[in-house]
């Protein structure tokens, strides 16, 4: 049975994965042609369009009766953003030369997105009066975003001209296959929806199971194979972007992603029931989490990441694992 649930959570996080990118590229598309800007477009895949697996499952955690994976799911995927996915991205990248907007314009925010969620957390839980308080915050962090839109825009620039490319080429086909289109994109959403609730349903189903069978937390299982499952759409943005050098769009793509975790993946399923953390998140996930935080501020204030950091940032979340297997 054991080899029976892995199954099913492997396939599982495939399909919530899978079915993220599916519902996120469709969404593009179809935004353009009903007129949404390309900067609209943008703030919502840096934030939202990778974070739509966590989501998914920390709503679906919420329905089924196991609030505490939201928590374990928000901490593993923030540590696992900072210290595995831009650990690797520098690594392959050899360097990574930040600009100076981006360190302005968003670690600032980061460091107050996290500072909110650890204040809310620190009690061991989250409170529905507090979960809004998350939510309005992000609130502030769009406004931001759209008063600084030029800063932002420059940062979304291959995203923004991958997609207007797509809807340009699109535009002058003939209205058979610009209708034929816009059916797939449609047909798209609604698979990619689908596949994004089934997903999240059968991942946290085998968790729970999992968990059972071997006999280890719950939330051990989130803050480790969940957390990472769920992290692979910025792992893939962040290394593809590290390859091509263009960091800002690597490290951008994580500061994005980690302050929705904080404030709207914890604040939306946090109105409607408190949220609370269970011991391994409290005694571990959260140190580590405000550590990592720290360690990437300080390192991204000088502009420069170079890979010797990079791995240090890999060993760290090595060790991390580690302690939450007991081992270290």
């Amino acid at each position: 049975m054991i080899i029976f649930w892995i199954g099913v959570f492997v396939v599982a996080l495939f399909a919530l994965v899978k079915g993220a990118d599916w519902f996120l590229l469709a969404s593009e598309r179809t935004g353009l042609r009903l007129g949404m800007t390309p900067f609209a477009i943008g703030v919502v895949i840096t934030g939202v369009g990778t974070s739509l697996p966590e989501l998914a499952s920390s709503v679906a955690a919420v329905l089924q009766g196991v609030p505490e994976i939201v928590a374990a799911n928000v901490v593993g995927s923030n540590v696992a953003n900072i210290l595995l996915i831009i650990g690797v991205a520098v690594t392959i990248g050899r360097k990574a030369v930040i600009s100076k907007d981006l360190i302005d314009l968003e670690l600032p925010l980061l460091a107050i997105s996290t500072i909110l969620f650890l204040g809310a957390a620190y009690d061991g839980a989250v409170s529905p009066i507090e979960a809004v308080l998350l939510l309005l915050a992000y609130g502030v962090y769009f406004v931001y975003a759209i008063s600084h839109k030029e800063e932002f825009e420059a940062h979304l620039s291959d995203t923004v001209e991958r997609i207007t490319e797509e809807a340009w080429v699109r535009r002058f086909k003939n209205g058979f296959l610009k209708e034929w289109a816009a059916r797939r994109d449609y047909a798209m959403l609604i698979i990619g929806a689908a596949f994004l609730i089934i997903g999240a349903k059968y991942v946290i189903d085998s968790v729970i199971a999992l968990a059972e069978m071997l006999h280890i937390a719950v939330a051990v299982i989130t803050i480790t194979a969940v957390a990472i499952g769920t992290s692979l759409p910025e792992l893939v943005v962040s290394v593809r972007a590290a390859l091509a050098k263009k960091f800002d769009i690597s490290v951008g793509n994580i500061l994005g992603s980690n302050i929705f975790n904080a404030l709207v993946i914890i604040g939306l399923p946090g109105i409607f029931t408190t949220l609370p953390l269970d011991p391994v998140t409290h005694a571990i996930g959260l140190p580590f989490m405000a550590f990592a935080t720290l360690l990437f501020i300080f390192s991204g204030i000088s502009r420069n990441l170079y890979n010797w950091e990079g791995l240090m940032f890999i060993l760290l979340y090595i060790l991390f694992v580690l302690k939450l297997l007991g081992i270290s």
